[in-house]
């Protein structure tokens, strides 16, 4: 039996209105189950909100108040670093030593050397010198057989011999004409005709000129004979200077061509290196010391040991070569016992003056973008960045041609912390010490790291 279905005023959280309420839109049996929801749902949800809100608040006040002890610890810091002064190194500006000794390398080469060719075509009958003979100026070196050569000149001096009969035939005609001439011209007149002597003195003249041409004709077979016999001279290659045979590139039955040209292949090569010539290129910045004669020179050669050989500047090109930007500089020496051959490296010492020129330290150049540049202290110990040009550069030891004075006081290894204006513990040091190879980390202390003899492009100079 039903019961009957309540109404009019039930309360709405009673549950007969709620059953009511579902009834109507009730949802499938099991999804009506997963949404069903207690009266204390909202409330936990509402407080589990409301915590994780105070602890996202709680993590960022923690973040915000270590960012900002951190931010502080960092600008204290960076006020303590830009109030500690920075200890270097620095040692005074010295005048260049008095006497130096610039090294170069240089080549030697033959007082005289000469290329002999082939002066005759023909083909190498027997040679008489081979590599490493001594010979004499005028000595047989070769013998070539020429058989052309030896038909051209026969050929012209029977052709002189054929001009010479020629002559003697014109003067004949010559003579007769001539007296023809004279008694035809002396007779009296009326003897003769007018026409006739006039005839006569044409054929006189005919005959001078006929003898004259057969003389000239001889003196140009003369001329041709001459010039064949003078080649023939050139069957006999002889020595042009005196010295010794540095090559030989013929053998017998080779052809020999005349002629220099690229085609022609060279007979023998000679050389005399008594005495020898010493030629080096001299770097720009030291050529007008060495431009003139009389420099002294130590010349000494790795196949050589303990042996050095004094000389002197002969000359020099007195012109900078564009390319290499060097000064040719030729050096002769006395080589009576051979010891030097044509063609050795040699190390050439150049005694030079310091010529006015201030010395540092290679440690205390910087090399940047704008030049070669040190970093100067003054008495205020404050630091300022010079730019220096270079004059000479020994390794250890820089010569500088301008940008300093004797005395200043140049900072060594500068770090790259320093800047211009900053003032610094200077600590110097002695001469010897300055020049030999600084230790790494020997300069700067504290927080002051060293970089080694230049500070970077971005670290020196504002």
């Amino acid at each position: 039996m039903r019961k009957p279905v309540q109404s009019g005023n039930a309360s709405p959280d009673s549950p007969a209105h709620d059953n009511a309420a579902g009834a109507a839109h009730a949802p499938p049996e099991d999804v009506a189950v997963s949404l069903a929801f207690t009266p204390r749902t909202g409330a936990r949800l509402r407080t589990t909100a409301i915590g994780v809100a105070c602890v996202l608040l709680a993590g960022f006040l923690a973040v915000s108040l270590f960012k900002s002890h951190d931010q502080g610890a960092l600008a204290t810091e960076a006020r303590e670093d830009g109030q500690r002064r920075l200890s270097v190194t620095v040692f005074p500006v010295q005048a260049a030593l008095g006497e130096r000794l610039l090294t170069l390398p240089g080549a030697t080469a033959a007082w005289y050397e000469s290329t002999i060719y082939g002066r005759v075509n023909g083909y190498v009958a027997a040679w008489h010198a081979d590599i490493g003979d001594r010979v004499r100026q005028g000595q047989t070196l070769a013998t070539i057989d020429t058989p052309e050569l030896d038909a051209q000149l026969a050929a012209a001096q029977a052709q002189l011999h054929a001009a010479e009969s020629e002559v003697v035939v014109r003067q004949a005609e010559a003579e007769l004409a001539t007296t023809t001439y004279e008694r035809w011209r002396d007779s009296p007149k009326g003897v003769v005709s007018e026409q006739e002597r006039e005839e006569k003195h044409a054929g006189f003249d005919s005959a001078t000129a006929r003898l004259n041409a057969a003389r000239a004709q001889v003196a140009v077979s003369q001329a041709e004979v001459d010039h064949y016999a003078a080649l023939a001279q050139f069957k006999r290659v002889a020595a042009p200077i005196d010295g010794i045979v540095v090559e030989r590139r013929i053998d017998i039955g080779n052809l020999v061509t005349a002629g220099s040209t690229s085609s022609t292949t060279s007979l023998y090569r000679i050389s005399q290196d008594q005495p020898i010539r010493i030629f080096v290129d001299v770097p720009q910045r030291a050529s007008a010391e060495l431009m003139r004669p009389g420099v002294p020179v130590q010349v000494r050669a790795n196949n050589l040991p303990g042996r050095v050989f004094a000389g002197k500047i002969t000359r020099s090109s007195r012109a900078i070569d564009p390319q290499a930007r060097t000064l040719k500089v030729e050096v002769d020496l006395p080589n009576a016992d051979q010891a030097l051959v044509p063609g050795m490296y040699v190390d050439v010492a150049f005694d030079l003056s310091g010529g006015g020129l201030l010395q540092v330290p290679a440690a205390a150049m910087l090399f940047r973008s704008t030049g070669p540049q040190v970093a100067l202290v003054d008495a205020d110990n404050r630091v300022h960045f010079q730019p220096v040009t270079i004059a000479r550069d020994d390794g250890n030891v820089v010569e500088l041609g301008s940008g300093v004075q004797a005395g200043q006081r140049v900072v060594l290894n500068a770090s790259s912390r320093l800047v211009e204006g900053d003032v610094v513990v200077p600590s110097e040091v002695t001469p010897l010490a300055a020049t030999a190879p600084p230790a790494a980390g020997a300069v700067a202390s504290g927080k002051a790291a060293t970089d080694g003899n230049a500070a970077p492009a971005g670290g020196g100079a504002k």
